[in-house]
């Protein structure tokens, strides 16, 4: 029986957007989605570095972010990333009892990921550790990146390093 397709599940916020990084590469951006100003600070070297990382594994790259689908507009170009495909999460939280925002995240792309194997690259603390609670997942990495200092080459490694070890 054939293998499902890994994922790799990429945040904006945090991964690819990170707080305040003094790393070399990262530019300042302002964009418009709805309409409202805000401003990236993006690495265009992240696209490359994901896209390999992709293929070495035969993964596909998606967005795992309240961005959904306007990352492929305002993210993805000026990271080096053509469109992907993104996990449905609703755009508005809705706080069941003592849930978070990254937990509620968590449980949609949970539902959403169902049994294919994936890495997911975020900031999230809550998001992070809510996955390994949800029934019928399939086998994953969560990877947590630090939200002031985003996607650096030893999350790249780690990732790699697992997804190489999948099929094994």
């Amino acid at each position: 029986m054939e293998q499902p397709r890994p994922l790799i599940l990429v945040d904006v916020d945090g991964v690819l957007n990170p707080a305040r990084s003094h790393a070399p590469g990262y530019r300042r951006h302002w964009v418009f989605p709805g309409g409202l100003a805000h401003q990236l600070l993006l690495n265009p070297s992240h696209g490359p570095i994901l896209t390999e990382l992709a293929e070495m594994a035969g993964a596909e790259l998606v967005w795992a972010s309240y961005w959904r689908n306007r990352a492929n507009t305002w993210v993805a170009p000026r990271v080096g990333l053509p469109p992907l495909r993104f996990v449905p999460i609703p755009p508005r939280w809705r706080p069941p009892t003592r849930s978070t925002p990254g937990s509620w995240k968590a449980r949609h792309v949970a539902m959403w990921v169902a049994q294919r194997p994936f890495v997911w690259f975020e900031d999230d603390a809550d998001a992070v550790s809510c996955p390994a609670g949800q029934p019928g997942l399939g086998r994953h990495l969560m990877v947590k990146v630090d939200p002031v200092t985003g996607l650096t080459g030893s999350h790249v490694e780690h990732a790699r390093a697992w997804l190489h070890d999948l099929y094994q």
